[in-house]
């Protein structure tokens, strides 16, 4: 159940723990100067996706671009779960927990949410899409979620980013979506945005 990870502590009773979730080709230190331009204050816990796709760390499988391998996400999914729970613990995270994922990252953590296994209370979603669709909605009544996605996205449809927001906004969840006229890189405007996006969660 180990993932290979980062812990980075962050300043003296510092109140939120950043939980970096890469994209497809990244590593445990992949986002972590995003996550500390987004919070300078904050822990870091950043692990790495055990999947890998042409040598590219992921964190689970996909058939096709797009077309995702549901027994093992749904596997992984609950892999990630029990791990972030242990190393909450570990690290003594007691409370503050928030996701920042990009692109497979945030796809986990929007399936963590979906399969309502998610510790965290807020998640920055940077270039999500569908993971699944339930069966049935969760409880994410109490969190809040920043979608930021591209209109010129070649990757992920505008329809399917909005799908997604549909589902967790129906599951109670607090939702804002928003789009920048990109594609599936980021820009410095949404990173100063998610930074005070994330000002107004503590």
């Amino acid at each position: 159940m180990s993932f290979v990870h980062k812990w980075v502590p962050g300043s003296e009773g510092a109140s939120r723990t950043l939980l970096l979730l890469h994209g497809t080709g990244g590593n445990e230190s992949d986002l972590i100067p995003l996550g500390q331009a987004l919070d300078p204050e904050a822990n870091i816990l950043s692990p790495r996706g055990k999947i890998l796709e042409h040598g590219m760390p992921r964190f689970f499988k996909r058939l096709a671009e797009g077309v995702f391998d549901q027994e093992d996400l749904k596997f992984r999914t609950a892999e990630l779960a029990e791990w972030i729970a242990s190393a909450s613990a570990q690290y003594g995270v007691a409370g503050g927990l928030t996701a920042v994922g990009y692109s497979n990252g945030a796809n986990i953590a929007a399936s963590l949410l979906l399969s309502g296994v998610a510790t965290f209370d807020d998640a920055v979603l940077l270039r999500a899409m569908v993971p699944f669709e339930p069966t049935s909605l969760p409880d994410l009544r109490g969190k809040r979620i920043l979608m930021l996605n591209g209109t010129r996205d070649p990757i992920i449809p505008q329809a399917n980013s909005k799908r997604l927001a549909e589902l967790l906004s129906a599951a109670g969840a607090e939702v804002d979506l928003r789009w920048t006229n990109t594609g599936h890189g980021l820009e410095q405007g949404e990173i100063v945005a998610a930074s005070e996006w994330l000002t107004t969660a503590v």
